[in-house]
């Protein structure tokens, strides 16, 4: 069973930056790309980043376009830094892990249990 542990998260201002860090560990063998998703309260999770195993292609929604990068710095680690934070990027961040980036939605195949980031303005 493939299992996602973030880390990272955490209280911060306006503007401000953060890491979030995501360990993949279990039998990752087909799962080639993992990326990370937020949700505000009330809202639906979003797609926020997505990068290939070899980290060759990645893939960003456009509101944290040029603010945030994902990398991967192992096979099975993927990396999110947050800069310029706004108040609307409050929100439980999850980390995922699917076949494809096609794949890497709402329903893709593992989830971690999430980590809270909240930027106050």
């Amino acid at each position: 069973q493939v299992r996602l542990v973030e880390s990272g998260g955490g209280l911060v201002q306006a503007g401000g930056s953060l890491k979030l860090s995501c360990a993949a560990t279990g039998p990752t063998f087909g799962y080639y790309v993992m990326g990370w998703f937020r949700q505000a309260p009330g809202l639906e999770r979003e797609f926020v980043a997505g990068i290939t195993a070899s980290g060759g292609i990645t893939k960003y929604a456009d509101s944290i376009k040029g603010r945030f990068t994902v990398s991967t710095d192992a096979k099975n680690t993927v990396n999110l830094q947050m800069n310029g934070l706004k108040p609307e990027d409050t929100g439980i961040y999850f980390c995922a892990a699917a076949r494809t980036l096609r794949e890497l939605t709402a329903s893709a195949d593992y989830w971690g249990q999430g980590t809270q980031v909240l930027v106050s303005s």
